[in-house]
């Protein structure tokens, strides 16, 4: 098993990709915290997976939350050794000028400001322990921008940024840093990007701009976490790992 002995925490794992990676990395041997708004899908999830998961619950954007739930993971697994920051959300696909500022700074609370926070709130304990993985769950949104998603395309353009930044500058603690950008995936979100009616014309017209003709399944989230977590990309750092299927070539 590739994560024998590791322990992570993964936000946003009721569902989607972030439940995809938990469930993928307590198969590998993990000891998983699914950190999630959502309690009860959190649990529900928790408890499919079984004696190697607990749930804690967070709302990322909150740096008292955020610090309470990383505290709680290191009490209940005796330790993190990976965290993946997974949690996100957007405004609706809609013309840039209709977006609120209320919904702008949402955006940004959940998107960026949640990294800051946990930033701040793990990296004492890596330093400590002597290094540790995280890994950013950032989006083809901020390489390839789409109209109608403006201010969230933004949003994960900075958490591209600041994956790079950080790994450049917590190298020398033994903490690597990188990203995944997915292109759209089939989670509860889809609606929201697609900006139109998801029907099987609308869907099949954004299917046609990516080259190998499907979207990002959570499997492949799952499977993409787990290489850069892994001691296999122990010299990996600072990569923003596109899983589009060649979108943003």
């Amino acid at each position: 098993m590739r994560l024998a002995g590791k322990t992570a925490i993964v936000t946003g794992a009721a569902s989607g990709f972030g439940r995809a990676i938990a469930e993928r990395f307590a198969r590998e041997g993990a000891k998983v915290a699914i950190v999630d708004l959502n309690i009860d899908g959190a649990r529900a999830v928790a408890e499919g997976i079984g004696a190697q998961a607990m749930a804690v619950q967070c709302d990322v954007s909150q740096a008292d939350q955020v610090s309470e739930a990383v505290r709680a993971a290191i009490d209940g697994m005796g330790g993190v050794d990976i965290l993946i920051n997974n949690a996100g959300w957007s405004h609706r696909n809609q013309p840039l000028m209709e977006v609120d500022y209320d919904t702008f700074r949402k955006v940004y609370a959940i998107n960026v400001d949640s990294i800051f926070h946990m930033t701040k709130a793990i990296v004492p304990h890596w330093r400590a322990k002597g290094g540790g993985v995280m890994i950013n769950v950032g989006s083809t949104a901020g390489i390839r921008p789409r109209p109608g998603l403006s201010w969230y395309n933004s949003s994960k353009g900075a958490v591209n940024m600041m994956t790079k930044t950080l790994a450049v500058e917590l190298a020398p603690d033994r903490i690597r840093v990188c990203g995944l950008a997915p292109v759209m995936g089939a989670t509860a979100l889809l609606e929201t990007f697609m900006g139109v009616p998801d029907t099987p014309e609308n869907r099949a017209r954004f299917i046609s701009t990516i080259p190998l003709g499907r979207l990002c399944e959570p499997e492949d989230m799952a499977n993409a976490a787990l290489y850069l977590a892994s001691d296999e990309a122990s010299f990996i750092t600072g990569v923003i790992h596109e899983v589009d299927g060649g979108r943003t070539i």
